[in-house]
């Protein structure tokens, strides 16, 4: 029933910027958390940003801290990660997840979108 979908992924320089979108239908979008993950060659896949129930806090890994900024639109169903400052070490397949309503655990995952910074 509930389904994710993640677009905006691409190459980019380094030091450039990209925007990811993920969209959720099939079920109520406000009462979950969302979140970013991303999966690079080579490497186990890896927590990126959270954003809980309309907006009321947000959390970053350490390598992402002051450069992304997540945010959501609840009317629109949609959860956003803004990419600024990139560097090859953010290239990786990125994928956008979904909690169950008011829950804690992602139950819910888009089959992800390809991130490529180039120097």
């Amino acid at each position: 029933q509930v389904h994710v979908v993640e677009s905006g992924g691409g190459l980019v320089q380094d030091g450039g910027s990209l925007r990811l979108s993920c969209a959720l239908s099939g079920g109520t979008f406000s009462r979950r958390t969302m979140g970013w993950f991303r999966q690079a060659v080579g490497k186990e896949r890896e927590f990126v940003a959270s954003i809980s129930l309309s907006s009321l806090g947000t959390q970053y890994a350490d390598s992402v801290k002051g450069r992304f900024t997540i945010s959501r639109d609840n009317a629109k169903n949609t959860v956003y990660v803004q990419m600024d400052s990139l560097k090859s070490a953010d290239t990786a397949v990125y994928y956008c997840a979904a909690t169950t309503t008011y829950g804690t655990q992602y139950a819910y995952w888009g089959q992800g979108t390809q991130v490529t910074v180039s120097s």
